[in-house]
């Protein structure tokens, strides 16, 4: 038996999805360098791209799953341990002048999403690849260039970290000017690069030139602005720990997520024409906060200093990428927000991505050559081997990957409707509670809620879908039979009425009009 060559795998991006991509290939034998913009990202002083700690990441079934797959010990534990269980969301608000607050679990069988510090699970996996002889970082590094047919890209090395996009020129700064002199390029060969260097990923925009890649990208009409809640003076958290805190606000939303420091990050998500109008009339900041997420101002976060984080924090756009294929031949294939970035309303970006991890090493060892017998030729075939066999596995990860993104993108563009409003609705309590109630009595019906399919399970996001979609025709069919016995009789009482006395059709054609409408709420929320 001849000894398998080893692969050299390049991954670009340090992220926690990047992260798990090196540890999985890794883990495999492989010999494994990992490129990053930034500097080292367990580095304090390390600015993250949008210049801000970016929105606290919400870790379930799907991430766990995935750490668990890469097969070190340990690593789960540890990331758990640093994490604070969710139990549902605390829908808060204002009745008559008064302050009140109304929690609604995620699953009625107790199961829970935690709240996780990015940054400290980003370390976490960055240590436990420190520890495998076979990884090398590199910092500082730029992907300039790159030729998927010959597996060759350039990297420009600096010696500080300039604050740009990937794809995107550095500013004409003549400080930064001056540090860009200080670089110089390096050529790295490889033979599979892994690009998960997020939602302006170089590694897509140098893709775009290999393969015929469709790609689309929407930013939403909503920008987000970051807030600190900071702990009580007794050193304790100002709202129950074990909830994801939602002001609702119809069109628009703030948010909160507990922190291990006893602090809460906190993001309002609003119009932009709203934020525009804010800034034109800083005075008006309190009030709208007083009129719509009561209880803020002044008692979770001061007057001042809500002045001070609106002011201070950038008010950032939202983005949502769909692109396919995610490969090119055996070469490249991109990962996470590179290759599908989502906005945040379901807490699935990051989940997302690393089930993107774990689904793509399945299927790369599915087709992972056998050792072949030794021969004059051997190591020639068995890097044909090799390419074969990681070009079948990308092409089926992308055939099958990509409606499974491109669905949970849509449900999470969808979940904003859900925060911001239908969670005040008595028509989604009904639904949420009829689903749960067949779930929990009646199991083999197969109804769950959508929220528990896509959190709590690793069930593929396009069967997700459609699922949900099909429970909501039943459940609309069963309460539109229901509600129709008694809309009949009262129709035909109407009816007989109208035949008695012609003037009163006018109150028949009101009647009919409020019930159609009605009726297409009800479908709205159930389809």
């Amino acid at each position: 038996m001849g000894e398998m060559k080893k692969q050299k795998i390049v991954v670009v991006g340090a992220g926690p999805v990047g992260a798990l991509a090196a540890l999985y290939a890794a883990g495999r034998g492989d010999d494994v360098e990992v490129y990053e913009l930034r500097g080292d990202l367990r580095d304090p002083s390390t600015v993250p791209l949008n210049f801000t700690k970016s929105i606290n990441l919400a870790l379930s079934e799907r991430g766990i799953n995935s750490m668990k797959n890469a097969n070190c010990p340990g690593l789960v534990e540890a990331v758990l341990e640093e994490t604070i269980p969710m139990f549902g969301r605390m829908i808060h608000g204002a009745k008559q002048g008064e302050l009140f607050e109304e929690s609604q679990s995620y699953d009625v069988h107790g199961r829970y999403i935690r709240a996780v510090d990015r940054a400290g699970l980003n370390k976490r996996l960055l240590d436990e690849l420190e520890k495998m002889p076979n990884v090398k970082f590199f910092f500082d590094h730029k992907l300039v260039g790159a030729d998927f047919r010959k597996n060759r890209a350039w990297f420009e090395r600096r010696s500080k970290t300039l604050d740009d996009h990937a794809q995107n020129p550095t500013k004409s700064d003549p400080v930064e000017a001056k540090a860009s002199k200080s670089s110089s390029e390096v050529e790295v060969a490889f033979d599979f690069m892994i690009g998960a260097d997020g939602a302006h990923s170089a590694v897509r925009y140098h893709l775009m030139k290999f393969a015929r890649l469709n790609y689309q990208q929407e930013y939403i009409d909503t920008l987000w602005c970051e807030f600190h809640i900071s702990p009580s003076p007794t050193n304790d958290f100002k709202l129950s720990p074990n909830h994801l805190h939602i002001w609702p606000g119809g069109e628009f939303m703030f948010i909160a997520i507990p922190s291990l420091d006893k602090s809460f990050t906190s993001t309002l998500f609003l119009p932009a024409s709203r934020f525009a109008e804010l800034d034109a009339q800083p005075e008006r900041l309190v009030g709208f906060f007083n009129e719509n997420f009561p209880g803020v101002a002044g008692d979770l976060i001061s007057e001042s200093d809500l002045r001070k984080q609106y002011d201070e924090n950038p008010h950032l756009p939202l983005i949502s990428i769909k692109c396919s294929p995610y490969h090119y031949k055996s070469s490249v294939v991109i990962l996470g927000d590179a290759a599908h970035a989502m906005v945040p309303f379901y807490g699935q970006g990051m989940n997302a991505g690393l089930e993107d991890v774990r689904t793509l090493f399945e299927f790369l060892d599915r087709h992972r050559p056998k050792i072949l017998q030794a021969d004059p030729d051997a190591l020639a075939v068995e890097v044909d081997a090799h390419t074969e066999g990681r070009m079948l596995a990308l092409e089926e990860y992308t055939r099958l990957r990509t409606p499974d993104a491109a669905a949970i993108n849509d449900l999470a563009l969808r979940n904003y409707q859900e925060m911001r409003s239908d969670v005040t609705s008595p028509i989604y309590r009904l639904r949420k509670w009829v689903e749960e109630a067949l779930n929990n009595y009646f199991p083999k019906s197969g109804f769950a809620t959508q929220y528990s399919r896509v959190s709590f399970g690793n069930e593929r996001y396009s069967i997700v879908e459609k699922e949900v979609q099909r429970q909501g025709k039943w459940l609309l069919s069963g309460i539109v039979g229901v509600g129709l016995v008694p809309f009949v009789a009262w129709g035909g009482w109407w009816l007989w009425r109208w035949n008695r006395a012609s003037h009163t059709g006018r109150g028949l054609t009101k009647w009919a009009a409020i019930l159609g409408s009605k009726t297409e709420q009800i479908g709205r929320k159930f389809t």
